[in-house]
Parts: structure tokens; C-alpha cells; sequence
């Protein structure tokens, strides 16, 4: 008896069958070989690049320290400026390097309206680098 049949005769019919075993094999090769010459299949171009001899220029920029101590004096570097020069003292870092940096050292017992007015006569002058330093906390 057939499976799958209702036909009594014994006679067996053909089977439609796909097999698959081969085209899983023909599949697996194809992968290999896809495998293999994909890394190889990259495309450049060969430039022969003239020779010259020139070392780079590492831009630093001109770094201003600015110091607020905790009785509110303001210093440039190491010396002590007043508030009607300092807008002058940026004035001139800039017209020396237009990216000069502030690094700007306030103390923590000053007063805001100490580093406020430091930081807009840095702007007004033109800085726009500001940067505030501060000190780690050791835990």
C-alpha cells in the first residue's frame, strides 16, 4: 500500500519530491568561495606621492593664566592688574595670538561678581576660550 494514496493497486507513483541535500551542498561552496575572494575584490588606487621634506606645526595656543585670589585681586600670570586693566591686558593677548585661551583660577572664597566682570572683559576683548580650572577631589 502507498502512503500517502488511496490507491489500492499496489503500483507505486513517482514522487515530486525536490531534493535538497545537493542544493545545500552547491550552496555551502558558493559561501566558500564568496568567503575567499570577497577580502580580495577591494579596489585601489596606486599613487606614487611626491617627496618632501617639511615637519608639521603643532598649533599651541597662547595660554593666559588668570588668577581671582580670595580677597578678590585679580592677577595676569604673576602680576597683580586692576580691573581697569585687564580688559587692556586681553586686548593685547589677543591682538598677539587671536586663539589664546584663558584659564581662569578663581578661588572659592571669591566673589562671583569678581570672576563675572573677568569673564566679560575677556569677552569684550575678544577671548572666547575660557576655561575654568579647578583642583580634584581626593576621595
Amino acid at each position: 500500500m502507498a502512503i500517502g494514496s488511496f490507491n489500492n493497486t499496489g503500483s507505486q507513483m513517482p514522487t515530486a519530491e525536490i531534493n535538497m541535500i545537493p542544493l545545500i551542498d552547491v550552496m555551502l561552496v558558493l559561501l566558500i568561495i564568496f568567503m575567499i575572494t570577497a577580502p580580495l575584490m577591494t579596489h585601489s588606487v596606486k599613487v606614487d606621492l611626491p617627496r618632501a621634506s617639511s615637519t608639521p606645526t603643532p598649533e599651541k595656543p597662547m595660554v593666559l593664566q588668570v588668577a581671582i585670589t580670595a580677597d578678590n585681586r585679580v592677577f595676569v600670570g604673576s602680576e597683580p592688574v586692576d580691573s581697569q586693566q585687564l580688559e587692556a591686558r586681553f586686548r593685547d593677548a589677543v591682538a598677539q595670538d587671536s586663539n589664546v585661551e584663558l584659564h581662569l583660577k578663581a578661588d572659592r572664597d571669591s566673589r562671583y561678581e569678581s570672576v563675572a566682570e573677568t569673564m566679560s572683559a575677556a569677552r569684550r576683548a575678544g577671548l572666547s576660550k575660557i576655561g575654568f580650572v579647578t583642583q580634584p577631589t581626593h576621595e
